[in-house]
């Protein structure tokens, strides 16, 4: 089973939200219908921009928290 690290966002310079999955393909259409998380509802994030594979799920973890300390 594989596991990802994956970058959302809502247009170019726009709005961007990271998270994990292992079902990618299920989780982007989650966002795109509405379900995903709070902020991508708030800000219409639909769009995937990136993602990474991982064997384990506490590396896609561990790369999000990366992700997440970047500075835009």
């Amino acid at each position: 089973m594989a596991f990802y690290t994956y970058i959302m966002a809502n247009r170019k310079n726009g709005a961007l939200y990271a998270g994990h999955t292992d079902n990618l393909g299920a989780r982007v259409l989650a966002h795109r219908e509405g379900r995903g998380a709070a902020h991508t509802r708030k800000h219409d994030i639909k769009r995937l921009v990136w993602m990474e594979a991982h064997d384990t799920r506490e590396a896609a973890k561990t790369r999000e928290y990366q992700i997440k300390k970047w500075k835009r």
